[in-house]
């Protein structure tokens, strides 16, 4: 039996030598062998928590999916979305969480007794980045969650006690993470054979969205003001933690001069085959601080991520975010005054972000299934074309193309382009948020080395947000950071936590989904279709309306089958209703 387990550890430590394969995940009896003699072996069970966070397959899927705010609907209603959503029998979010940080506490464990601590430090530093990774995503599920921080048999007595307070799980992640940024690499010291494991500036890096998340948090949803100081606290961590990202000098925005303002396009398909008109690949991206790893060949997608988003009527976008595109002279749009005479005026004069995500009628646009051929946009190339002069005619009339392979003939789910898990972009927009919302004020000088950074890659022209800027146009400084915020990260799973945790989520998720204005418009000869479709007052397409949300739908329910094993774990408040 032992030379059984031990051939499985050569056999997982042989398939390492593929970057790529950072998702294999070793046995779950290796936790129990006796192998735990060298640093090799808590490196292989280490590798098994590389599997574990977001990645396309589960970009829709997830809790945290732009699917389920007000940015994206489909043409089935999400319950979630309109908070019609109900107490679950079970619930894999939860249980899967536990599972794998009882993972990273068996190793945890094993290290102790581990003669040579220091030979084993980054592996100790993995295991406490991908525990707080997951008490993190449960603290924003549900609230207050138990804390473990030792391998637990079902018996034990610590199965059956009641929940820790949020603040508690918050500190304990914060420690994890402080602990881990001081054990783990800097990035630039990572052997090109462990790139796209974890490094100290990604400790960092996510320690910034924890605490930037906590601090909001206590700060919108304390009523009486008792919250204040540990809210500044947090975003003090928060900015702080940012700053440590920013300092390092590792990382830079993806914008190469030669994919002008199409950088924020390409930046989400780049390959190692040629992936962009430049030629461009994944080894001039200093951006993805941490991302899951895929290939082409080794490791695809492996989910439908261009079919299942280029002019799909399943991803629709509503027209909520197409009006957060801010003009090109830096102002917001007054949806009252533009001009939405002709399907493509709306898109003109915008934030180039617009175009590098959603399809502007009029153009050409080439996927997979009708790709590019030498990249010039030459006649041939052009009749190669998935859709040539575009029209939408279905759904809410945007149709998106982030994500979308251009790349001709690539088999559908695989495509070889990197998931993000953490990129620079956010951090930049971390610490802008963190500041301002820590000391309700932020200098030009914190909004030059951060936000503004992130507003001008492909918007060089467009005026900075300064204080000036904003008060000169009657503006308010926060919006506009939330703006900077929703726009560069949407459809990376943060718009419903950022709801929630600005407690906003009460104002904006019960809006009507709409789409393009059709009353009035060009729409009305190109989609006459549309004509028996309902619309809103101002003549859009209503997608859905009556949307809820009550206070309960800020956390989710805790599953029925968790509280009949452990009842003094307690129905979160509302759901017992």
């Amino acid at each position: 039996m032992k030379k059984l387990k031990l051939h499985i550890i050569l056999g997982l430590a042989a398939a390492l030598a593929f970057p790529s394969c950072l998702d294999f995940d070793p046995k779950t009896q290796l936790a129990d062998t006796n192998y735990w003699s060298t640093p090799d072996q808590f490196k292989l069970f280490a590798t098994q928590f590389y599997g574990w966070p977001l990645d396309f397959r589960r970009l829709d899927s997830s809790p945290h999916s732009d699917g389920r705010s007000d940015l994206k609907t489909s043409t089935t209603l999400d319950l979630y979305s309109n908070g019609t959503n109900t107490v679950p029998t079970s619930d894999n979010n939860y249980t899967d969480n536990y599972n794998r940080i009882r993972q990273a506490n068996i190793l945890l464990q094993r290290a102790e007794s581990y003669g040579t601590p220091e030979d084993i430090a980054v592996y100790v530093g993995e295991a406490k980045f991908f525990r707080a990774y997951c008490f993190f995503d449960l603290v924003q599920l549900y609230g207050d969650v138990i804390i473990v921080d030792r391998p637990l048999d079902v018996d034990d007595p610590e199965m059956q006690q009641g929940r820790d307070p949020r603040g508690e799980v918050i500190d304990f992640i914060v420690q994890d993470l402080q602990e881990a940024a001081e054990a783990l690499p800097g990035f630039n010291e990572i052997a090109s054979s462990d790139e796209g494991r974890v490094s100290s500036e990604a400790a960092y890096a996510f320690l910034s969205r924890v605490a930037l998340y906590e601090g909001t948090w206590q700060k919108f949803h304390d009523g009486n003001g008792q919250n204040t100081e540990r809210s500044r606290q947090l975003l003090d961590i928060a900015a702080k933690a940012a700053d440590e990202v920013i300092m390092s000098r590792n990382f830079e925005l993806f914008k190469p001069a030669e994919l002008g303002d199409f950088a924020y396009k390409y930046l989400f398909v780049l390959e190692n085959e040629k992936s962009n008109p430049a030629g461009i690949n994944k080894s001039a991206n200093r951006e993805y601080i941490f991302a899951k790893r895929h290939d082409g060949v080794i490791n695809p997608v492996g989910t439908n991520i261009t079919e299942g988003r280029f002019n799909n009527d399943v991803t629709r976008i509503t027209r909520k975010l197409a009006n957060m595109y801010l003009q090109s002279n830096g102002l917001p749009v007054d949806p009252s005054a533009w001009d939405y005479s002709t399907m493509a005026s709306e898109y003109q004069n915008r934030d180039n972000r617009m175009k590098n995500t959603l399809m502007v009628p009029g153009e050409t646009y080439w996927s997979n299934g009708g790709g590019r051929i030498d990249w010039s946009g030459s006649a041939e190339e052009v009749a190669n074309a998935t859709i040539r002069e575009f029209v939408p005619g279905h759904g809410t009339g945007y149709s998106m193309h982030k994500w979308c392979c251009e790349r001709d003939g690539v088999a559908n789910r695989s495509e070889g382009y990197d998931y993000p898990v953490i990129r620079y972009a956010e951090v930049l927009l971390n610490y802008a948020e963190a500041v301002f919302e820590r000391d309700d004020k932020i200098e030009d000088q914190d909004l030059a080395k951060s936000l503004n950074l992130v507003r001008k890659r492909v918007n060089p022209d467009m005026p900075d947000l300064t204080n000036d800027f904003v008060s000169s146009n009657g503006l308010n400084m926060r919006t506009e950071i939330r703006r900077e915020r929703t726009v560069e990260l949407f459809d990376e799973c943060f718009r419903l936590d950022d709801l929630k945790r600005w407690k906003t989520a009460e104002t904006e998720m019960p809006m009507n989904l709409t789409g393009i204005k059709w009353t009035g418009t060009e729409y009305e000869t190109t989609w006459s279709s549309a004509a028996s479709a309902s619309k809103d007052a101002e003549g859009c397409l209503l997608m859905e309306s009556g949307r809820v949300w009550q206070e309960k739908n800020y956390l989710y329910p805790l599953p029925v089958d968790q509280l009949q094993l452990n009842p003094n774990l307690k129905q979160n408040p509302g759901w017992d209703e």
